[in-house]
């Protein structure tokens, strides 16, 4: 079963399913306070363990649920989707796992509800999911509706992403600041994991955005005003977090150019020794090349200053080819 571990002393009866895959059933009065009396709901509230066997037959048993919900429930990928049929919204939306879970990152939740009922399933441990209901244990906000919680969970984690953003930003100014300083030489990859979790949460928001609109433009007339209003609002939302993703992949691009600008011109400077080092030896290598020869007629060998003679030559001509090579580079 793929559950994370919570720290110790972490009350584990939210985050570990019971034997039918349920992790907890709340019921709300129409005031949208929880009650523990069932005959006094006028909704409810089931988070299921999606991997979980029990859970998958209660779901797929569920006949209030459209043959499509249940179908998109059970469905073994991914995607984020939403729709709306037989007066039940349902989709998979994206969400960020709980701090405690073994790799931080965007994952999805899938949820179905219409007036009475809201059913939500998972895998691991979601951020948003556990903060609303710890704000429906502890009572501090109503929710009237299955709609009204839905729109505090999806606002609850476009909050949490736009905090990720948030840290981004951050890791970024103290990149583009050390960038500037020219103390760039181990910044290549924060800034490539940096644009790597921006391309993903700026992918969602975008997938986020279409799916709103999409739900706007294929179901407008079916829609309640609840629910028309409350995709409305987090539609806007996720388009205002697309755009600042969208600023920040810009800022992420333009230091990746400017890193390799500088790698360019390290790499040029590298070079421009190693071509003059090179040019400087070659005269050198060359003269050592014909004395070495052991052949008869080499001059100097009966000259006992014959060697100072030659290394003289060798350093002159070093010398002279080390100030044209110089020269023309400083021409260029």
């Amino acid at each position: 079963m793929d559950v994370a571990l919570a720290p110790e002393g972490t009350d584990l009866s939210p985050y570990l399913p019971d034997e039918h895959g349920l992790f907890f059933l709340y019921h709300f009065t129409a005031d949208g306070i929880r009650t523990k009396d069932p005959a006094q709901a006028h909704w409810s509230w089931r988070s299921y363990q999606i991997t979980d066997l029990h859970a998958r037959q209660e779901i797929g048993a569920e006949k209030a649920l459209p043959a499509t919900a249940r179908d998109a429930f059970l469905a073994p990928s991914h995607g984020c989707h939403i729709d709306y049929e037989d007066n039940w919204l349902f989709g998979d939306l994206p969400d960020l796992r709980h701090d405690f879970s073994e790799a931080r990152g965007l994952v999805h939740f899938r949820f179905a509800f219409n007036d009475t009922m809201l059913i939500g399933a998972r895998k691991q441990p979601l951020e948003s999911v556990d903060a609303i209901r710890k704000t429906v244990e502890n009572g501090s906000r109503k929710f009237r509706s299955p709609a009204e919680l839905i729109e505090a969970v999806m606002g609850q984690s476009l909050d949490g992403m736009a905090l990720e953003l948030g840290k981004l930003g951050d890791t970024l100014d103290g990149i583009e600041d050390r960038v500037v300083r020219d103390a760039w030489h181990n910044e290549r990859q924060p800034l490539v994991d940096a644009r790597r979790q921006l391309v993903v949460i700026h992918r969602q928001m975008a997938t986020l955005t279409n799916l709103f609109r999409h739900l706007d433009h294929s179901h407008r007339d079916e829609l309640p005003d609840p629910i028309n209003d409350m995709a409305a609002r987090l539609s806007h939302r996720a388009l205002t977090l697309y755009n600042d993703g969208e600023q920040l992949q810009a800022r992420t691009r333009l230091l990746q150019d400017e890193l390799m600008a500088k790698l360019t011109m390290q790499s040029n400077q590298l070079l421009y020794i190693l071509s003059v080092m090179t040019a400087v030896l070659l005269p050198m290598t060359i003269i050592s090349g014909l004395f070495g020869m052991n052949v008869g007629g080499l001059p100097l060998l009966d000259t006992p200053i014959g060697f100072w003679v030659v290394t003289g030559i060798s350093v002159i001509i070093a010398a002279a080819t080390y100030l044209f090579v110089r020269r023309l580079g400083r021409g260029l």
